[in-house]
Parts: C-alpha cells; sequence; structure tokens
C-alpha cells in the first residue's frame, strides 16, 4: 500500500527512509545520503548518537507522569536551560517544557495576553512561528493563515527599523525570529534587535525571541540573539532534542511570573524521557560550538568561492540558486537531502557534528553542476 493511499493529502509523496547512521540517512532500497537538512534543524547530533542510546535508558524507569507530578530530568533540563541563558544573557529565567516549536510559541503568546490583556501582538513581515491556530496569527505568510486567523490583536511590522515606531503603548509583546528560516534563511537587518528591544522597553512591551530553529548551537551559540539582546521570552524546540519532540519556553524578569496555577498545562511536557533525551543533546552540544563556527565557515566559503551568494550564520545557512525545488531533486538523485524555501533559496542544516571531510563532496559536486 502506497503513502499516498493511508495519509492524508498534506505533503507531497516523498522519499522513504529506514535508517540513519551518523550525518546520513538510507532509503528502503538501501540507498544512501548526506543530510544537510537534518529534520528541518532538529537532528543536531545526527543519528545513532552513543549519548542518545544512552539516555533512552531512561525508557526502562519512567516516560511519562504528566503534569500532576514532577521528575529529577525536568528539573535538571529547567535549571540546565535557566543556567545556559544566564551564561550568554547575564539573566536567568523560569523554563516550561512542551512538546514543539509551535506549542512553546502558544505559551509564549499566552504570556503576552497575560501581561497586557488586551493588547496587541506583532509578528514580522516573513516570520514563521507554526500552524497551530494561535501561532498562525503571528505568522506572516498570508496563504497559511487564511480561513484560520483566531488571535485578535494582532499584526504585522516589517523587519525595518523606520517600522518599529509603530510600536506604542497598546503593544503587548513582538514576536522575531534571529533569522527567518521559512523564507530562505534571511538574517534580521543589523542593528533591527536592538532597536526593537529599545521600542519594546519604551512600550511596556514583551520581546518574545523564536529561537526554535536558531538555538541550541545551530548558529554556534546557545542562542542567536544573545550578541544583541536580552529577551523577556525565549522559545526553543527542534535541536533541544536532537530529533526527540520536546519544546521549551524561557521567561524571564517580568514574564517570569505571568503563568499561574491553571493558566496553562500539557499532558506530555516535560516528561522525563524527553527531558532526559535534552540533557544528554545539551551536553554534547557544549563541544560543538566552536565546531559550528569552523564548519559553517568552510561551508560558506566553499559554496562562495563557487560562486553561490550564501546568507546565515554557523550551519543555518540560505543559498540563493536560479531553480531550488529542482537543484533539491538533483541534488537528492546525487545522494544529497537539501530544502528549497521557495523558488531560488536551499536551505542547509546539517547535524552539528557534521565535518569538514564530511561536506566536501556535497561542496565538490556543486562545482560540477552547471
Amino acid at each position: 500500500m502506497s503513502y499516498q493511499d493511508v495519509y492524508v493529502n498534506l505533503f507531497a509523496p516523498r522519499l522513504t527512509l529506514t535508517r540513519g547512521e551518523g550525518v546520513y540517512l538510507f532509503d528502503d532500497e538501501g540507498k544512501k545520503y548526506l543530510d544537510l537538512l537534518a529534520g528541518i534543524a532538529t537532528s543536531s547530533l545526527g543519528y545513532g548518537h552513543p549519548a542518545h542510546r544512552e539516555a533512552l535508558k531512561q525508557a526502562t524507569q519512567l516516560i511519562h507522569t504528566s503534569n500532576l507530578f514532577t521528575t529529577h530530568p525536568q528539573i535538571d533540563l529547567a535549571a540546565k536551560l535557566s543556567s545556559l541563558y544566564e551564561l550568554e544573557a547575564g539573566q536567568s529565567g523560569r523554563v516550561f517544557l512542551c512538546n514543539s516549536g509551535t506549542e512553546a510559541n502558544e505559551a509564549a503568546l499566552k504570556l503576552a495576553m497575560l501581561h497586557k490583556p488586551g493588547g496587541t501582538i506583532l509578528g514580522l513581515e516573513g516570520g514563521f512561528h507554526g500552524r497551530s491556530l494561535g501561532a498562525l496569527s503571528v505568522t506572516w505568510k498570508p496563504e497559511l493563515r487564511a480561513g484560520f486567523e483566531q488571535i485578535p490583536n494582532t499584526g504585522f511590522i516589517a523587519p525595518e527599523i523606520a517600522d518599529i515606531d509603530k510600536i506604542d503603548s497598546s503593544v503587548a509583546a513582538v514576536i522575531v525570529e534571529p533569522i527567518q528560516g521559512e523564507v530562505g534563511v534571511q538574517p534580521l537587518p543589523e542593528g533591527f534587535l536592538p532597536a526593537l528591544r529599545e521600542a519594546c522597553d519604551r512600550a511596556g512591551a514583551l520581546l518574545i525571541v523564536d529561537e526554535v530553529q536558531t538555538g541550541m548551537g545551530r548558529c554556534g551559540r546557545w542562542f542567536a540573539h544573545t550578541e544583541q539582546v536580552v529577551a523577556d521570552v525565549i522559545t526553543l524546540a527542534k535541536g533541544l532534542g536532537g530529533g526527540y519532540p520536546i519544546g521549551a519556553v524561557i521567561a524571564t524578569g517580568r514574564a517570569a511570573d505571568l503563568f499561574t496555577p491553571g493558566s496553562h498545562g500539557t499532558t506530555f511536557g516535560g516528561n522525563p524521557l524527553g527531558a532526559q533525551m535534552a540533557l544528554a543533546t545539551i551536553e554534547v552540544l557544549g563541544t560543538l560550538l566552536q565546531s559550528v563556527v569552523t564548519t559553517g565557515e568552510y561551508l560558506r566559503e566553499r559554496l562562495m568561492n563557487t560562486g553561490y551568494a550564501v546568507r546565515g550564520s554557523g550551519l543555518l545557512l540560505g543559498v540563493e540558486v536560479d531553480d531550488a525545488p529542482g537543484m533539491q531533486a538533483s541534488l537528492q538523485e546525487a545522494g544529497f537531502l537539501v530544502n528549497a524555501t521557495g523558488a531560488d533559496t536551499l536551505r542547509l542544516a546539517p547535524p552539528l557534528i557534521v565535518t569538514d571531510e564530511d561536506l566536501a563532496p556535497f561542496a565538490d559536486h556543486l562545482e560540477t553542476m552547471p
């Protein structure tokens, strides 16, 4: 029976993968692929990593308790995330654990509503924060939102410093990604985040930074925004669990005490298996941050020397091409998995364990393409 026969009609027919090893994936015919996407910046330690195999032993002890109880992995992960933010931003916080980036952003939006009831929540043109009804209200792409807008008092500003003047005392929060992944790996303009931080402070608004795709070492730091600003709320997922579904919210300062008993909840969030997988992932990622920078520089330089324009940071790169969907298909045939984010951009987000030697065949292949 085929995929199309049994699965809902949301996604086009696709490659069927059966296993992974290191930075490689294998399909159901045994063909090997260099993974340059990592489940969309998610499988940060690749496949079959020893740290993950060890963390999975948690399944023999306790997998789930609900939010009526707590566990040591849940507490340890919350403490670890708070300490990592304090390390880079000088500000600790309280943590809420959930199951995905969309759920993390939903929780962040509720914090904004609690902070300033009836206030406007602004997103950025080009931003993407998930497909649930709340997250869609601050996701820019009109065709995704059509028919599903739910949260009142939402709007958008352009990622331009001139548009920051639209932020006034009616605004409860602004949610941004340091690099907009779904519109072609587009970094925010220089100076935008500091100016936005100042505007939010003047307006009494929360600054929510969506680090779902950029965080947890993807850009060579734990958080991509901390060189420029301190956020009130930070959302995480994807690489946090290295492939295991988990999301998190770090609420700092005035945002840390907004949730009270009953104002939010989750059945599976912070389950001990997920928390243990995240703790194991973080432990390894701490040894990789510098190599993410140097390996990203190697890949960027190889691509630019071949004539491609490249943007992004660390191992989250957008490559400008003439026909991204066609090139994605061609590269897949050649044994390289990438992602077209529109007509003219390939997104590269390999596992963070990837090396120059792993990437060299890909760069060599691009040099031979017409």
